[in-house]
Order: C-alpha cells, then structure tokens, then sequence
C-alpha cells in the first residue's frame, strides 16, 4: 500500500492509530495536496485497539476493526508504510531511519508512537506461553495458541487485564484475575463501582484474586520454558496454560533518546501539540497533554485524547492556529451486559476539598456517583443505567455551577430537562464531539 521508496515527505506521521489518523484528516482538511506519510511498525491499516478483545473472543474480524475504509489513504493522497519501524531520529537533519536502513525527510513531524505494555518483573516471565494485550497481533497469539477450554492467568485487574479476562472467558476459556490493589478498576472506579463490577466477573465464572501478586511462574517438568503455572505470593500454585501481563502500558518515547525533545514521563507538549523542537509534535499515550480538570499536562492514555491531540496537531502542522481545549481521565466499557462510564476524580482522598453526592448504598439498579468541587462537577461515575452520563460529563467540562441541582444529577430522571433553560441552551450549542 502505497510507495516503499519515498525519501521525502511534507508531513510525516509516525503511529497509525487514533491519533495518527486524526492528524492525516486535519492536514488535509487544511491541506489538500501536501505529500502525507503515515509510517507503522504494524502490517495492518488502522484499527480499533479497544476492539482487540472482541477478536480474541471471535465477535469482530479485523475488517469489522477498522477505523476506516481500506481506501482511506489512497482517496487521500497518503502514502502508508506499513511494516516498517523507526529506529533513529535526527531532529536538526529532519530525518528519520528506519530498521531496513531507509531514510525518510521530512518537514512536519508528528510523533504518535502509542504506549508499550508493562511488563512486570516477575521470575519466569519470559517463559513461551506469557502474553501482552496492546496489540491485534497480541490477541492473533493468543487465538493460535491459547486454546479453549484451558486456564489462563491473568495479571492486572485494570482496564487491559479486565477486557482480555472478559474475552478469554466469552471464548471458553477459564480465567483467574490476579490484582495486587484490593480490588479490580481501582485507578477508574470508586470502591462501590469497583464491587459491582468485581460481582459481574465472578457470576460470568472468572475467578478474582485480589490483594496479591504473582510471584513466579513456572514450567512443566519436561519442557521448562512452558508456562505450566504460577506461584502467588501466599504461596498458593495456580495451574495454568497461558498467563497474560495486563498492568498497563508506559509513552512509548524511544525515537526521543538523544534527542533535544523535551521530556518529562512522556513527550512534553503545548496546547498546540508542539514540542520543544521546531515542527515537531507529539499525541495520544506517548505525550503529556492538557488536563482541563487538574489545570497541568499529564499522561492520559485514552482513545478519545489520542484522536483529538492527533486533529489538533494536524491543523498546527498545516498552518492553522487551533488550541487544545484538553481532556482528562474518562472511560466508557460493558463488561458482561454491564454499563459503565466514569471521568475525572472519581475516588477523592480523605481531606479533599470534594464532596460527593451518590445514590444510597441500600438501593438496587443502577449505581451513580458524582464528585464536586465548588460546586462543580470534577468526577463522576455511573454504573447500570449510564443513559445520563453525557449530561454530567457536560457539566464537567463546561466547568458549571451546578448549585441548586446538585442532587438531580444523581436522580433516575436526570435529563436536559432537569437542568436550568438556560443551561440547557448553552449544552444543546455545544458542538458535537469529534469521533473516530
């Protein structure tokens, strides 16, 4: 797909996932003929990575992954290398060498290079049959080797380790979640939230371990480098065929090295999406951009913010002046027919200036939660019922004085109807939200 042997390019787009493709859109909304060169380590167009799951477990192929249609780049004019990795970048010479020794110029430069799994330090680690779950190659693993029927652990009860369990378990597997916090979700949901959720993995038959850690895995008698089980740290043995590391993933910022990018945790950024060097700039899980709820930049490894940084990026390496309005932590998933959706601060520290108002811990269906801070929305979550979830978060992002309905934002009613007329007039002019 596309040339192999194009040295030079107007804009070079390293990544080609959410924000990759974000950035390609707004150049050429800007930018209709500028040469664009989207280069990937991966051999596929663009796809959903939260969608992986649902591969490994057989609901969606790849075709139905797809971010766009394969005739995407060509109708506009990108050139796509896939397959190809960088490995030096030279930000003065403005070029990039890949692995095959290829050396492409450029003169805008976006790097949206993504996140790489953590991998924990555990002895045995680098045993056959130990899994990561960032990529579709990761699941196409899994789905070669890991057959049904047979037990798998899986290490991390955040948002990687609870989809893969949810797929593995949809395709037959048995499935034991090894979490080291006290409970499953614990950087997305509130203690409440979290048991709901812990209750709906346990009744779809997944086994949840929490408050400690696998500590070895090891091998079968006659083949060692097998997985054949792991050890936790109270000792207990786990049989198993397969184990699966999903405790996160870290900006993937090796180009960076020896660079003169500024770098913090990740690949610093200004409301433009600029980097410290000229031309060049940066998105998605690799960059630490605007968080409009805390007033700093920070990581924050979600889709939406990737796409969004990626568009913003795009029209200030066009030429056009746009300002990130920021993002901050949100997510949105079902596990097991169960709704969820929580943003911001959803879990205050004791002696936080927060107040939170929620539905009463006796009561059944649906579970919400909303933190305020001077009478503002700074985190929410819901569970069950999330139909009126987008009104919250619309109250948290414009930053409104939610005195004098605080308590309708957490009532089974809860509608644009609840809230003020002039309010909701101001929600309603509200531009829809970009999506990928």
């Amino acid at each position: 797909m596309g040339r192999t042997d194009a040295l030079r390019t107007r804009y070079l787009i390293v990544g080609n996932s959410a924000g990759g493709i974000g950035a390609a859109e707004a150049i050429r909304d800007a930018d209709r003929t500028g040469p664009i060169t989207v280069l990937s380590e991966e051999p596929y167009p663009a796809y959903s990575r939260p969608l992986i799951s649902e591969y490994l477990s057989g609901q969606r192929s790849l075709r139905e992954m797809l971010l766009r249609e394969p005739a995407f780049y060509t109708e506009n004019g990108i050139d796509c290398l896939l397959g190809r990795k960088a490995v030096r970048l030279d930000v003065e010479d403005r070029s990039l060498e890949l692995a095959d020794g290829t050396s492409i110029g450029w003169e805008r430069l976006l790097l949206a290079t993504g996140g790489r799994p953590i991998v924990p330090k555990v002895k045995g680690i680098d045993k056959k049959g130990v899994f990561t779950f960032t990529t579709l190659d990761d699941a196409k693993a899994m789905r070669a080797q890991v057959p049904p029927g047979s037990t798998v652990v899986v290490i991390g009860g955040g948002l990687i380790g609870v989809s893969v369990s949810q797929a593995l378990t949809r395709r037959g597997n048995s499935v034991v979640l090894v979490e080291l916090m006290d409970r499953v979700l614990s950087a997305a949901l509130d203690k409440r939230a979290s048991r709901l959720v812990e209750k709906r993995l346990r009744d779809a038959g997944i086994v949840v371990i929490t408050g400690h850690a696998v500590e070895e895995i090891v091998g079968t008698n006659g083949n060692d480098q097998r997985v054949a089980a792991v050890i936790l740290n109270d000792g207990r043995r786990i049989e198993c065929r397969a184990v699966v590391a999903a405790i996160g993933v870290l900006p993937r910022t090796e180009l960076v090295a020896g660079t003169t990018l500024r770098m913090n945790r990740g690949i610093v950024v200004d409301r433009h999406m600029a980097t410290s060097c000229p031309d060049v700039y940066a998105c998605g899980d690799a960059a630490e951009a605007y968080d409009f709820l805390r007033g700093e930049d920070r990581l924050t490894p979600i889709w939406p913010n990737a796409y969004m940084g990626g568009r913003i990026a795009g029209y200030n390496m066009a030429g056009l002046r746009v300002a990130y309005d920021g993002t901050t932590n949100m997510n949105s998933f079902n596990y097991f027919h169960l709704a969820v959706v929580s943003a911001g601060i959803v879990d205050p520290p004791s002696g936080s200036p927060c107040r939170v108002i929620q539905t009463p811990p006796a009561k059944s269906g649906p579970y919400r939660r909303v933190v305020l801070q001077d009478n503002r929305v700074v985190g929410m979550v819901f569970v069950g019922d999330i139909q009126s979830s987008g009104i919250v978060l619309g109250l948290m992002k414009e930053r409104v004085d939610v005195r004098g309905f605080q308590r309708a934002l957490v009532s089974d009613g809860l509608s644009l109807a609840s809230l003020p007329a002039g309010l909701r007039r101001t929600l309603l002019a509200r531009p829809a939200p970009a999506t990928v």
